[in-house]
């Protein structure tokens, strides 16, 4: 038995208390499923920026009743410190008439309310620095002040910057290439500062591509999978920034998600106060990525028969290659991924399929 299904069992059996920012999110909105599905108790802080409500009520129909109501959702911003510390105490409802139950301190935060996305750090710096940094920081003072037992949070491969070597590893990173990678390498800081400083548990989790189930196929700065499928199947151009031979390490959203649980619950004092890479460990080219995805939809979509992808230059702030190395969550957290690309893409294909049919059918 992996150490995930160890922890599941274990969690089933002990509910705890948790808070998910951007919990209406592509990330977010999958932790919170997976925490209801185990019997967690959940706060969920959102505003809505690039998170959506048909995620939430997405989740609802995947879970019971009985779990759905054990979701606390606070509609806020992280760069309010008051909407921070709100988020912090789980709440019982006090509806029907029943005498009051005990509220609860948050034990855990998942924190992944961000702005991603490089191209919309160099528009908009500003803003990006103003969500990632001084949220960050107003999560870390609440987390701090309500002493939660760990602050786990999403951290970002961009960190690796203009350091070629393949693949990466976590203690060896360049210079970064946008505002976006800076604001992630910032939270890097502040987390060790703070562990170091009030000795607050934290883990950094460098993400690498993540694709799955929940992820918005809309607007100018939307992740590759789903536009390109969202393309795909609408018939329009797939653009490829540069000659299609740039890779990733993409990394289906279950492997996510595993990781985040381990991270929060690892008894290994070793493990706290790192960051670690959250990928396969396996590269893509983005030519080889458009040839799955055509593969995939070939036998639904026959129009997709002859279609070719769009080649134009490469985009400011990229990096050419991306590949983790996976050594050290694999052996301080037990991270152990369950799906690769290809198992993940036929995993998530019937949802990102569902999602253009239903658009399709709202504008119609």
């Amino acid at each position: 038995m992996t150490a995930y299904e160890q922890l599941q069992i274990r969690l089933a059996q002990e509910p705890a208390t948790w808070l998910i920012t951007g919990v209406a999110g592509f990330i977010g909105s999958n932790l919170l499923e997976a925490l209801l599905k185990l019997n967690q108790r959940v706060v969920g802080l959102d505003n809505f920026a690039t998170g959506h409500q048909c995620n939430l009520d997405e989740v609802q129909t995947l879970v019971t009743p009985a779990q759905w109501a054990h979701f606390q959702f606070i509609e806020g911003d992280i760069r309010h410190l008051a909407d921070c510390q709100q988020a912090m105490i789980y709440c019982h409802s006090r509806e029907g008439g029943n005498p009051p139950l005990p509220n609860h301190p948050v034990d855990y935060v998942l924190h992944q309310a961000a702005l991603g996305s490089v191209p919309r750090s160099i528009a908009d710096p500003l803003a990006t620095n103003a969500t990632n940094i001084t949220g960050f920081l107003n999560m870390l003072v609440a987390a701090r002040d309500a002493q939660v037992k760990r602050f786990v949070y999403a951290a970002s491969s961009s960190t690796y910057g203009d350091h070629p070597d393949l693949p990466k590893v976590e203690d060896v990173i360049g210079k970064p290439l946008s505002p976006y990678a800076v604001t992630k390498y910032v939270n890097e800081l502040y987390a060790d500062v703070f562990a170091r400083t009030y000795g607050l548990p934290g883990i950094g989790l460098r993400y690498f591509n993540v694709f799955g189930p929940r992820q918005d196929p809309e607007g100018a700065y939307a992740a590759v999978i789903p536009k390109w499928i969202a393309s795909l199947i609408q018939g329009e151009p797939v653009y490829i920034n540069g000659d299609g031979e740039t890779s990733r390490d993409f990394c289906f959203i279950e492997n996510v998600v595993q990781a985040n649980l381990l991270a929060a619950t690892a008894p290994n004092p070793e493990a706290v106060n790192q960051v670690y890479n959250v990928a396969v460990g396996e590269r893509t080219t983005l030519n080889d990525l458009y040839a799955q995805l055509q593969r995939h939809l070939l036998p639904r979509y026959p129009h997709l028969a002859g279609a070719q992808p769009v080649h134009r230059d490469f985009r400011a702030g990229d990096v050419r290659h991306s590949l983790a190395d996976i050594g050290k969550a694999q052996r301080l957290l037990g991270y152990a991924p369950t799906q690769r690309i290809g198992e993940g893409l036929a995993l998530a294909m019937p949802w990102y399929i569902g999602q253009e049919s239903r658009d399709d059918h709202r504008t119609s």
